[in-house]
Order: structure tokens, then sequence, then C-alpha cells
């Protein structure tokens, strides 16, 4: 007889954001969903609970931090849910905006759980996990980096032991307070073919799809994919070297179409939305990866809406992107300064990648650019130019170009710059400013790390940008008027993320 593994839940908390905010997506847990199918492959059976994905659309006032609300089930809903026989709870910590609410979601837990195993991880807790461990003293232990193999070393050695010391990638406390943890991250997974697949419970994705929650444009089943792990580049401003070092792993494209393959069977999806840091560098394996799809006579809408690189985007892939029924593809430029993009470590060639993005609009495909402003080393003329950028590339049709205001994240290699410099302060109120930062168009929570800029004429000028950047959208291309009026108030899918949130934002005020 089979004997019984320790019981598992994972938890996440809900969105956290400041009150009125229209850009938080709601989207499902793939990184749960990873960790579980890896853990069955060995006979474990974690729980999932999901306060985002178990209360889409409820919103509630956080009325310990003032004018910020959180999107989800609240905490005592929330631990209601969590199985009574869990040994070993897992809290998935991502974003730092989140920090302070996640946080104080552990402390409650434990008073409900004051015997099981509480257990952290994600890039916040990967950034900065000494910091997390003392803050939080609920927390038992945490996991560094990327997840699996250490996730179920560690399982393995509570289960057999009752304790997880020795257990390679995780840091604690010990008795006496003192910080532990190995010098260096774990080695990285490298043949993530063999994770396998996210694992999905029955009837968890169908409740974002009846919600019309998506990561980027929404189709009617949209499924989260992901075809590789890291980023091989090196930007100043990323969190991505701290949690997955420099590391760039694809998977075989033979497995990936099967993947999608089992998804049109099992679910009846209509989208893929990749998920990945960096998905497209290499054109050999986007070229095979779309002529497979042709091949196989998979019909479906796929889409990019984290943002890619230019160099493996030419005619000939772009083509084939759209042939294959890619609807909605993301680059991030970042800064259109030459001064800034050498600053940040940011490996693009300015001129490539217009071309790759015109070539795009050629192709018919919609298109967005992420701009970024308010670096610690930029110039107002730095600032100018980038602005000017999406504006002009607006105007040569490109659909969407959002500008952002630098958030110096932890684990990023500007934020220990400014630490070193003692130009930040870790608390609950730096963590919220995260969260708050770019939440609006008209945000008045502006942050700035930039000497010579002042940080209230940044949010004004990003506010008028955002105006001025729709507006040259509609003027040059009046038929998007009434195609986003028609997306926004009618059951015509979206084409843009912003018709998306504003659908979302529509639905949410009639549920509320």
């Amino acid at each position: 007889m089979k004997q019984k593994k320790i019981p598992i839940t994972f938890v996440r908390g809900p969105i956290i954001s400041k009150v009125g905010a229209i850009n938080n997506e709601s989207t499902p847990a793939i990184g749960f969903a990873y960790l579980s199918g890896y853990l069955r492959k060995f006979d474990y059976e974690p729980e999932i609970v999901d306060a985002i994905g178990e209360g889409l659309n409820k919103v509630w006032p956080l009325k310990k931090y003032p004018g910020f609300q959180a999107q989800g089930l609240k905490f005592e809903e929330i631990i209601s849910r969590i199985p009574k026989d869990s040994k070993i709870i897992g809290f998935s910590l991502m974003f730092s905006g989140e920090w302070p609410i996640g946080r104080d979601l552990i402390q409650e837990v434990r008073k409900h759980f004051p015997n099981a195993l509480l257990v952290g991880g994600g890039e916040h807790i990967t950034s900065l996990i000494e910091y997390s461990l003392n803050d939080c003293p609920a927390l038992d232990v945490c996991v560094r980096g990327e997840g699996e193999s250490t996730f179920l070393e560690l399982v393995r050695a509570y289960e057999k032991t009752g304790n997880f010391k020795g257990v390679n990638g995780i840091a604690y406390l010990d008795k006496d307070n003192v910080f532990k943890q190995d010098d260096a991250l774990p080695p990285r997974i490298r043949e993530v073919d063999e994770i396998g697949w996210p694992y999905w419970p029955d009837g968890y994705l169908e409740k974002f799809w009846e919600t019309g929650k998506s990561f980027g444009v929404a189709t009617e089943r949209d499924m989260p994919f992901m075809v590789s792990r890291g980023c091989p580049y090196q930007c100043t401003f990323c969190s991505s070297p701290a949690m997955w070092t420099t590391r760039y792993i694809l998977r075989d494209v033979n497995d990936a179409i099967e993947e999608a393959k089992n998804y049109i069977n099992r679910f009846g999806i209509t989208s893929l939305q990749f998920y990945d840091l960096t998905a497209i560098t290499k054109k050999k394996w986007i070229v095979e990866f779309c002529e497979k799809l042709l091949e196989e006579g998979i019909n479906l809408n796929w889409s990019l809406p984290s943002g890619t690189r230019s160099e493996a985007l030419d005619r000939e892939s772009l083509k084939l992107l759209k042939q294959t029924g890619c609807n909605y593809l993301v680059y991030a430029p970042e800064s259109a300064s030459l001064r800034t993009l050498k600053n940040i470590k940011k490996k693009i060639k300015l001129d490539q990648l217009t071309e790759s993005v015109l070539e795009a609009k050629r192709q018919n495909l919609t298109v967005r650019i992420n701009l970024i402003i308010g670096f610690p080393e930029e110039t107002w003329g730095d600032i100018f130019q980038t602005m000017f950028y999406g504006l002009k590339m607006s105007a040569r049709g490109i659909d969407e170009a959002p500008l952002y205001i630098f958030s110096p994240y932890p684990g990023t290699e500007i934020f220990k710059k400014l630490q070193d410099e003692i130009k930040i302060d870790i608390d609950d109120d730096y963590f919220l400013a995260l969260s708050s930062l770019n939440s609006s168009f008209l945000s008045s929570n502006i942050v700035c790390f930039n000497p010579k800029i002042n940080a209230r004429i940044l949010g004004l000028l990003r506010s008028f940008f955002m105006i001025a950047n729709y507006a040259v959208s509609y003027l040059f291309f009046p038929g998007r008027i009434f195609r986003s009026l028609k997306n926004i108030f009618s059951g015509h899918e979206a084409v843009t993320v912003l018709e998306h949130r504003l659908k979302d934002l529509i639905k949410r005020k009639k549920a509320a």
C-alpha cells in the first residue's frame, strides 16, 4: 500500500493596488501550477488556494493602508479554504509592492496553523530574503530562485526528519535568529522539458475566462503558456538575474506543441499567452514553432504580452507570426536615448528594433512598445527623446506605447546601487510606493530617484504623454475610435490592453 504523502497547500494572496487603478491584471497562478505539476510527478497532491482566482472582481479597501485596495478573497476567506490537515503551506511572494499585505496574510495564517511549516518563495523573497525573514517572523524558511527541485528537496527532508537544514537553495533564521543560507543560488534546472507541464485543477481557469481576465488582450479562453526560462540579458532595472541567473533555456518545440494540443483537447482554448520573461531570442526556434503550428493544423490566437526582443523578428518570422494567429506583440525598447540604453545595459540596436516594429505593423499585427522614464542618471533631454519616440511611433501606426516611471525593484543592479548610496529606505511605505507609482494615468504618488528630475513634473509629463499618445493614435487612425467604442461597450473582443482594461473596469463597476 502506497504511503500517504505529507499534505501541502499553496497560497496566493490578493492583488494590491491604489484605489482607482485600472492596470492590475488578474492572472492565473502559473508558478503554483508548475510547482504542483512537478510535485505530482513524485506522488504529492498539493492544494492551491488562490485569493485572486477565487475572488475575481471582488474589491475591498485596505483599512490598515489608506488609499489602497485589494482584489480577491479577504484573509478570513483565504484561511477558511486552507485544508485543516496542511503540514506545509507555501506562499507566492513575487511582487515587492505587495509585500506588506503578503506579510500580514502569512502572520494571520500562522495564528490558525501554529504547527505548519510556512515557506516563502518568489522574486521578492529571493531579492530580500534576510529582510523578509526578519520582517515576517511567521515564515519558517524561504526557497531561493527557481523553485521546483529545491521545494521538492525541502518537502522530502521535512517529511522524513521534521527538519530542513542542509537543503540546498533555502534560507532561514536559526534558533538564535541568525540568518543562514548558501552563498550562491542553487544550480538552474537544465532540462526544462523534464519539469513537466503545469497542473491546472478542474474549474480553475474557467473562472478567469468567465470574467474576461487575461494577462494581455483577452480572447474567449486564454491559456497561460511558457516556452523558456530565464533571460540571457542583464538589464540593470530587472531582477531576473538575481532570480534566475542569466542562463536562458528554451523548451523543445515539439513538447510545447504537444502541450498546446493537450489544452485544445482538454479545455477548448482559443489563445496561448506567453508569460516568458523573454520569449523570442532565436529566429530558428520561433520559425520552427510557427511551422509546427501550421503543420499540425493548430488554429489558435497567441500573443506575447510581456515583451520580447527584436533580433529574431524580421520580415520572414513576422509574416509567420501573423499567419499562425499572433494577435498581440509587445516590444520593450524601454528608452529612445542611446545614453540611457547604455547606462541600463539594454543591449538593443534601436534602429533595428524600430524597423522590426514597423515591419510588424506592415504585417497587420497589433503592436505595443513599452517605455520607461526617470532612470537615476537620465537628463530631461533623455526623457524627451523617449517621449518623442513614443509619439512618433504612435503616428506611424503603433497601437499602444505605455510610458512608465522607473521603479527601483529589489534584486536589480540599480536598486543595489541606490541602497549603497543610502537613497532607499526599505519599509512598508517604500513597498506600497512600488504598487502606486504607475497605477493610474494621473497618479500623484510619484517617487523619483533622479536628483536632477522633479518628481511632480515627471508625473505630469507622464500623464500628458499618455493622453497625447492615445490622441495621436486616434487622430492619425480615426477608425480606431469606433473600434474601441464597439469593443469596450459591446461583446466584441478587445484589440488593445487599454480596451481590455476599460472593459474590465466597467464589469467591476457593474458587479460592485
